[in-house]
């Protein structure tokens, strides 16, 4: 019935207030024939009214009703629903938090049986019980049928707050363990040949190992084997292997009831690479002699969970005293480091802000921070050796080694954070870690967590919190000042006092201190040539570290680029003998991630630094000549654009190591005073060597698919700032392709070649690689996106002839060849330029266009939330300003006045200057505007690692650009009120000029 506007009925206001988003859709639901006996009844809405999401629980309710065999087990079923409220919770609980339990309770109509037990053992069950609940189980389907009976009970106490979040996941690694037994039973019993000669070892690792298991969660084992009595060893491993396979694909593999987890063998020795089943004395030849730290970090958490049970025991008790030493081990606490910004370093950027698990501040902090504790400390205090991170952070609580009041804060953040997975996985049982969007996925989780007043604003506030206080705790506890000492402590010797040091850190600008110190002491520790070198230059490279914004930044980058480079005689000479080099490079690691980020994919760049030519951007002809003959060497057009993109890797960090260098100054030269060519040289040398890449990669693609000649002539276009040879770092390249038949090829032909040369070059510079991206965009092609991506001189003569716009005219004065054939690209030029510079310049109707053109741009194309003062590219007096009205004096004057007819603004503005176009004071506003606006959108590349057309919101990002343009620290204020003001003098001179108010 339809209810009209006003008129709600008393049951939709009714449902609203017990929490239903769709009380209309609640109310057929509960006018199913199914709930007759129980709608009316208050209990049913009181009940549903509790749950994580009462929606979903009416739904799921209604089909668990319908699925009932007959009237009798309905009536059964909600009898007991009303009359008992242990069932009654924890039924509607799950129905209300999870999707996939629903389904399964659809289709297994009397599982919900399993949830009226209500008796102590059913509290907490352990492995013994869960053998019991799959016991029946005789083939991989009947299993997971089961093993989601035992999920059921899990679940249901979890939401209904019977057991936390630590005993629900100590209960569903038992379930774990025990769908692993019956898994190699039933794998046993299909090859009892196999079985008899072989004894088979399941250890747990991981999160199963450790007793910590998520709802969906890969099982990590390791499989330990050993033939029988006097089998043959290669049978009895074969056979052992057989086993373990077979188990595997028991639990992993698509049923018609889905699956259960996929057991990740892959923490074994050698990975995927190595035997699935080794045996006990090749597992232990291989922790002694090859293993990795973060295979012993791994081993803390094994724990043998099925098959031999003997077998099992002594796998553990021989691997824990490896286990136990591995802090003893070279480099230990770098290698661990190195681990943990690897995991944060491969989640996608626009993830790490939702990721629970691997982001920062989330549970990968947590337990990184605690097993290295437990690895440094564990050796000498075995109370330590747990494979549960909160056991394990309470022993450390316990002996001291962790505050007491930080233990408490890292349990209660850890806890809230596996309930947020928890919940997040338990909905649809699927395999994630990241927070959701949606706003209804987040009020059912709010709620599910007891937040039911204002479940959205109580779950954000609750996850920063508790993100905050992981991050702030796992920078004190992963960077203990202590660590370092007690890892690399020789046998009976001390070194604990840091304090002077610690204070002379704090002193120099470093936000932690303790970090530091450890990289002082890797870096300077030992009696080698590399560390008597580094402990001289180390005193003047922390000053120099200091004068940046990021000094904490610049002592990794350093370690990081001597951990490479440090065996290399060359490095360390270069350093010590070449006086510009060590401040040049200390300039550059401490000046943002972009720079240090390319010299760290090739530290051998680090070479460019100790010779001011070194700096110098090279010319265009020999740089194209460099990646044609890398191109030409290459086997393969993969391999061709791979050695260009290194060409091009190599050359971005010159350009960047030389503008930061000229920017920051040295001890020997002041700051670049003229920033205007500054930025030139810096738009000059990203634009050829982006032209070169992309005349490489024409190469490659002719010469993989044609050899050395193309069925058509063939070039590419330069548009917008590359045709203007103003590139910034992080700029696509604009471009239009053009192609031209040659003598006696079909004209379909040469297309489909064209086509299929622009079709390969952006797939080849698009592969994913460690080299940064060079995108190329075509959006400025006649129509748009949607015309075809080449086309012929002789169509791009007709299109412009017949249907040419004016911002099309506008587009073209900064198109530019930039690779192939140059007699193509000048003739291409030929054709356009009286379009873009038109015989007596525009029309009144034409101006009147570009403007409006202009005024929609600015309303329609700044970014929601952007402040127009401080957007670079769209903001009022940016770049877009400058370029407009230099373009309009362009477009009017550029067929009478020569100097006009450049590609690049700065010229175009000069020349407009000195033909007395615009007055003198105007174009230096002009132009003082552009150079700033482009010096923050390279600043922004340079420190940030990525594009940006605003000024960065972090304070240390925001601090390091004020450096870049010349700011002392301390006045990023100053920098902003600056910027404003030239602007705003901009964009005067722009409505004035272009606009004509």
């Amino acid at each position: 019935m339809t209810v009209p506007q006003g008129r709600r009925s008393s049951t939709f206001t009714r449902l609203l207030r017990y929490g239903f988003t769709d009380p209309s859709a609640a109310e057929r639901l509960l006018a199913a024939p199914e709930l007759d006996a129980v709608r009316t009844d208050p209990v049913l809405l009181d009940a549903l009214g509790a749950t994580a999401d009462p929606d979903l629980a009416l739904l799921g309710l209604v089909r668990l009703t319908e699925a009932q065999p007959d009237h009798t087990a309905r009536r059964e079923l909600l009898d007991t629903l009303i009359s008992a409220k242990p069932l009654r919770d924890r039924l509607l609980g799950v129905l209300g938090a999870s999707e996939a339990l629903a389904d399964h309770l659809a289709r297994h109509p009397g599982d919900w049986r399993a949830l009226v037990t209500y008796e102590a053992v059913d509290l907490h069950p352990g492995v013994a019980e869960f053998e019991r609940g799959l016991a029946e189980a005789h083939d991989p389907v009947s299993l997971r049928v089961a093993y989601r009976r035992c999920l059921l009970s899990i679940a249901a106490r979890d939401v209904c707050g019977t057991t936390d979040v630590s005993q629900a996941a100590a209960e569903l690694a038992d379930l774990a363990t025990a769908t692993l037994r019956a898994a190699l039973a039933m794998a046993r019993r299909a090859a009892p040949a196999d079985a008899a000669q072989c004894r088979l070892a399941v250890i747990a690792m991981g999160k199963c190992g450790g007793h910590e298991l998520n709802y969906v969660s890969d099982v990590d084992v390791i499989f330990v084997g050993e033939a029988v009595d006097s089998a043959d060893e290669d049978k009895a491993l074969r056979a052992a292997t057989r086993l373990a396979s077979h188990l595997m694909r028991i639990c992993s593999e698509t049923t018609v009831e889905g699956t259960i987890w996929p057991v990740d063998a892959n923490l074994r020795p050698e990975g995927r690479n190595g035997p699935l089943v080794r045996t006990l004395s090749s597992h232990l030849a291989y922790y002694q002699r090859w293993a990795k730290t973060w295979e012993f970090q791994a081993l803390l958490k094994a724990r043998p969970v099925a098959g031999d049970a003997e077998l099992g025991a002594d796998y553990v008790a021989a691997v824990a005293p490896l286990v136990w030493q591995a802090a003893e081990r070279e480099n230990f606490i770098d290698d661990v480091q190195k681990m943990r910004r690897r995991v944060v370093e491969n989640i996608p950027a626009g993830e790490v802000d939702r990721e629970l698990k691997l982001g920062p501040g989330g549970l990968r902090d947590v337990e990184f921070a605690v097993q290295l504790l437990q690895l440094v400390h564990g050796r000498a205090d075995a109370s330590l050796r747990s494979a549960t991170t909160l056991d394990a952070l309470a022993a450390l609580a316990a002996g001291g080694y962790v505050g007491r009041v930080d233990a408490t804060q890292l349990d209660d953040a850890y806890r809230f954070l596996r309930s947020l997975e928890h919940r997040i996985q338990l909905y649809r049982l699927r395999r994630t870690h990241l927070l959701p969007d949606d706003d209804a996925d987040l009020r059912r989780i709010g709620r599910s967590l007891g937040m039911r007043t204002e479940p959205l604003t109580d779950l954000a506030r609750a996850w920063k919190r508790h993100t905050s206080v992981v991050r702030r705790l796992h920078e004190k506890l992963f960077y203990r000042p202590l660590l370092d000492a007690v890892a690399q402590l020789a046998p009976g010797e001390s070194r604990l006092s840091t304090e002077a040091a610690r204070e002379r850190l704090v002193a120099l600008g470093y936000a932690d201190p303790g970090a530091a110190l450890r990289h002082l002491e890797a870096l300077a520790s030992g009696v080698t040539r590399k560390a008597a070198i580094q402990r001289t230059l180390l005193p003047v490279l922390l000053g120099w570290f200091a004068d940046s914004a990021d000094p904490d930044a610049g002592l990794l980058g350093f370690r990081k680029v001597s951990d490479a480079l440090g065996k290399t005689p060359w490095y360390l000479r270069l350093l010590r003998d070449e006086g510009a080099a060590a401040e040049n490079l200390a300039r550059v690691l401490s000046a943002g991630r972009f720079a240090p980020d390319l010299l760290l994919r090739a530290p051998e760049a680090v070479a460019l630094l100790g010779d001011a030519r070194g700096l110098q951007p090279r010319e265009r002809a020999p740089l194209e000549q460099e990646v044609l003959a890398a191109v030409g060497r290459a086997d393969g057009g993969e391999q061709a654009v791979a050695a260009a993109r290194g060409v091009r890797r190599r050359e971005l960090f010159r350009t960047s190591a030389a503008d930061l260098i000229a920017s920051y100054g040295t001890e020997e030269s002041p700051a670049e005073a003229d920033v205007g060519a500054l930025v030139d040289r810096v738009g000059t040398a990203v634009s050829d060597l982006t032209a070169a890449t992309i005349a490489g990669t024409l190469r490659a693609v002719v010469r993989a698919g044609w050899g050395e000649t193309l069925p058509t002539r063939f070039a590419v276009i330069g548009m917008g700032r590359f045709g203007g040879r103003e590139l910034s770092y992080g700029s696509d390249a604009d471009v239009l392709f053009v192609h031209q038949p040659r003598e006696g090829v079909d004209d379909q032909e040469a297309a489909k070649a064209a086509n299929a040369v622009v079709a390969e070059m952006r797939r080849l510079l698009q592969l994913p690689s460690a080299d940064p991206p060079l995108v190329i965009d075509a959006d400025l092609r006649p129509e748009g996106k949607s015309g075809p991506l080449v086309r012929t001189l002789k169509s791009y003569e007709a299109y412009y002839r017949r249907w040419s716009l004016v911002w099309e005219s506008q587009a073209l004065l900064r198109a530019d060849p930039v690779a192939g054939d140059a007699d193509l690209g000048r003739a291409f030029v030929d054709l356009v330029d009286p379009l873009r510079y038109p015989a007596e310049g525009l029309g009144e109707d034409a101006v009147r266009e570009i403007r409006r053109l202009k005024a929609r741009m600015e309303s329609e194309r700044l970014p929601r939330g952007a402040d127009p003062t401080l957007h670079t590219k769209l903001g009022r007096g940016g770049l877009s300003d400058v370029e407009w009205t230099v373009q309009l004096l362009q477009l009017q004057h550029g067929w009478a006045e020569p100097g006009l007819r450049t590609t690049r603004t700065r010229e175009a503005l000069h020349a407009a200057c000195a033909a007395e176009l615009i007055a003198t004071e105007d174009a230096a506003i002009l132009d003082e505007a552009w150079v700033l606006a482009t010096r923050v959108r390279n600043a922004v590349m340079l420190v940030r690692g990525r594009a940006g057309d605003t000024f960065p919101s972090d304070g240390r990002e925001l601090a390091a650009v004020g450096r870049y343009l010349g700011y002392d620290a301390g006045q990023v204020g100053v920098m902003l009120d600056d910027y404003r003001r030239i602007t705003r003098r901009a964009r005067a001179v722009m409505e004035e000029r272009f606009y004509g108010a």
